[in-house]
């Protein structure tokens, strides 16, 4: 057991593992230190804020529904002085939609995720444009649609939700950006701030997101985790959309209501996707030549769209196959790594703090078994093949 534990990065993944820390064993001092405590450029305020089981791995669909679970009981699990969180969770379920090339794949992963609890139906184009009457079904096979557990919440309202309780249960949060670690062999000493504080620990956990590589840098590490500029665009549409899901398109292409508005976005050519553009640039040009040609095909009411706004946030995105890297590094005794999410660490978050706090507190995970997604398949060059990369 580590009775100092510091924690880089305050967003869902660090404040998610300070919570769990602290509520399984509040004798542990966890120290989380965050630089942007506005959270203005967090990956967790930033992004599209959804949660989903239909992924094609196994232990991401049981990690999102460990997520959805804490997700519903966030206002009991997160209250602080008689004060329950709301996070706006709309369960309004994803609708993955397929091509004849792509319906086999959709019914293979409907298969699993079924098999393991997911609430998701498999609809044939009749049975979308039954369901669903202003999408054109013309080119499409089958769609797979959360009925339940899938949907959109306030990502933000999650992070300083997590945040509070943490800190109500005594977790220290210092406003600071992490400079240094000092070594002793393979273990992490202490932890330096820009200002020249210095933090003993037992144990660091890297919750860095889009910057943890530069934090496993100071340890000697390198690692395939990159900051990767994802553009979300909100528009408005005449068009009435009836039980409106999530939707994501063959094209990768995704939009979902946001009020009375849809915000909506895809990922960019992987061979014209660089690190570290500029957040306060947004990539218009995607907008203009994909996203909006393909949602007024696939929903001829969006014909008349009108970008009302649109920002940027960063993916921590995982160049070797776009899923977590959690657990210790084989060069690192005592530094916990929970990074490169690709887009999916709101979702995750829940399930990856259970388990790092499992992992730093009882040396194993006792729930859900995290082990796959650890640093072996990293150094053996052994990519994870997730097909539902959204």
């Amino acid at each position: 057991m580590s009775s100092k534990v510091v924690i880089v990065g305050g967003g869902v993944i660090g404040s998610s593992v300070a919570y769990f820390l602290r509520a399984s064993d509040p004798t542990v001092a966890v120290t989380v230190i965050e630089r942007d405590t506005t959270y203005a450029r967090s990956s967790s305020a930033l992004s599209a804020a959804s949660i989903r089981q239909q992924f094609s791995t196994p232990l991401s669909v049981q990690m999102s529904l460990y997520g959805i679970e804490f997700l519903r009981g966030i206002g009991d699990l997160l209250e602080v002085n008689g004060e329950k969180p709301c996070i706006d969770l709309h369960e309004g379920g994803y609708l993955f939609l397929a091509t004849p090339p792509g319906e086999s794949v959709l019914r293979e992963n409907h298969a699993m995720q079924t098999r393991l609890g997911a609430d998701i139906s498999l609809l044939d184009e009749a049975a979308l444009s039954a369901r669903f009457p202003w999408l054109n079904t013309d080119d499409l096979a089958a769609g797979a649609y959360g009925n339940s557990g899938e949907g959109w919440f306030d990502g933000y309202g999650l992070v300083q939700a997590l945040k509070k309780k943490a800190q109500a249960l005594g977790a220290r949060y210092v406003p600071a950006e992490v400079m240094g670690m000092e070594l002793a062999g393979n273990r992490v000493t202490s932890v330096t701030t820009r200002a020249g504080e210095r933090f003993d620990c037992d144990t660091v956990v890297n919750a860095a997101g889009p910057w943890a590589r530069n934090i496993a840098v100071m340890m000697g590490i390198d690692m395939p985790v990159r900051a990767r500029r994802r553009s979300i665009f909100n528009v408005s549409s005449p068009a009435v959309l009836n039980a409106c899901p999530l939707l994501v398109d063959p094209t990768g292409v995704y939009f979902r209501p946001e009020g009375k508005t849809y915000i909506c976005g895809t990922s960019p050519d992987p061979n014209n996707d660089p690190d570290d553009l500029p957040l306060d640039q947004v990539d218009h040009a995607i907008f203009d030549d994909v996203v909006w040609p393909v949602l007024a095909n696939r929903v001829p009411g969006f014909k008349a769209l009108r970008v009302e706004n649109c920002w940027s946030g960063y993916y921590e995105y995982n160049v070797l196959d776009q899923n977590a890297i959690i657990g210790y590094h084989p060069q690192i005794d005592n530094c916990v790594f929970a990074n490169g999410f690709s887009g999916h660490g709101l979702q995750q978050g829940p399930a990856t703090g259970r388990g790092v706090s499992e992992l730093i507190l009882d040396g194993r995970y006792k729930t859900l078994d995290l082990s796959s997604l650890g640093w072996s398949r990293v150094i053996e060059n052994r990519p994870i093949v997730e097909k539902n990369v959204v």
